[in-house]
């Protein structure tokens, strides 16, 4: 396989970087300009060529060890590479806990976290996994959290505890309180009681949070006008 971060450079695009650029100012990394499906083939191109798409930890650590943290599009390969690796939970829950750290852009958290493609049988120990991350003092392992919550554990039998725990989080960053709106609004698109019945409740929501939640449903073409014109006389003045 060839060089890797040649390889990547060579796949930049100046317009996309300066788009990128634009689009996740948080980060310090320096961006190519990779588009999301370009790095998502990279990735599948280099599990395969490792021999990582039924692996040992071994082998998937050897391959992530050869891609360096300087690029932005780099972090992105080595979250895709992790969610495409097929090996044994507890291995792979290992090297997210060692990537989480490196997630510094709201696009490198929503764009791996659905790549992990979670199963039902592992969702108990995962919930208890990011549990620690809801109450982190770095943006965006809290962001990473919320994004889990969001996207594997809106369902009957943890929509519940998600509002509970997004309830309890109170990192004040604008991601965090984004990602928590977003995460309410899914819920009260799925489970439109449930949320109603939250947001008319004394909670935890500051202002901004609690009127993007709405906003969000609002928008929502799964929200019927009905359900619409209460949202829109709940919001905080």
């Amino acid at each position: 396989m060839e060089n890797i971060k040649e390889t990547l450079i060579a796949l930049g695009e100046e317009d996309y970087k300066k788009f990128n650029e634009k689009l996740c100012p948080d980060t310090k990394r320096k961006i190519l300009g990779i588009r999301i499906p370009v790095l998502r083939n990279f990735a599948k191109k280099l599990v395969k060529e490792y021999d990582v798409g039924n692996t040992t930890k071994e082998k998937l650590g050897n391959l992530l060890k050869n891609i360096d943290n300087e690029y932005f599009e780099e972090i992105l390969v080595q979250g895709f590479i992790i969610g495409y690796a097929k090996c044994d939970i507890e291995d792979k829950l290992q090297y997210i806990k060692e990537f989480v750290p490196k997630i510094d852009s709201w696009q490198i958290s929503d764009t791996f976290v659905p790549t992990l493609k979670i199963k039902e049988k592992d969702l108990k120990k995962i919930f208890e996994f990011i549990n620690p991350y809801l109450t982190s003092n770095e943006e965006f392992e809290v962001r990473f959290a919320v994004i889990m919550l969001l996207d594997y554990y809106i369902i009957e039998e943890y929509v519940d505890k998600v509002i509970q725990v997004l309830d309890k989080i109170k990192h004040q960053g604008y991601y965090v309180r984004m990602g928590i709106a977003w995460c309410l609004a899914e819920i009260g698109i799925k489970f439109n009681d449930k949320a109603i019945s939250y947001l008319q409740s004394k909670n935890n929501l500051d202002k901004f949070t609690y009127n993007k939640t709405l906003q969000k449903m609002i928008e929502s073409y799964r929200i019927n006008e009905e359900q619409k014109i209460l949202l829109k006389n709940m919001k905080r003045k």
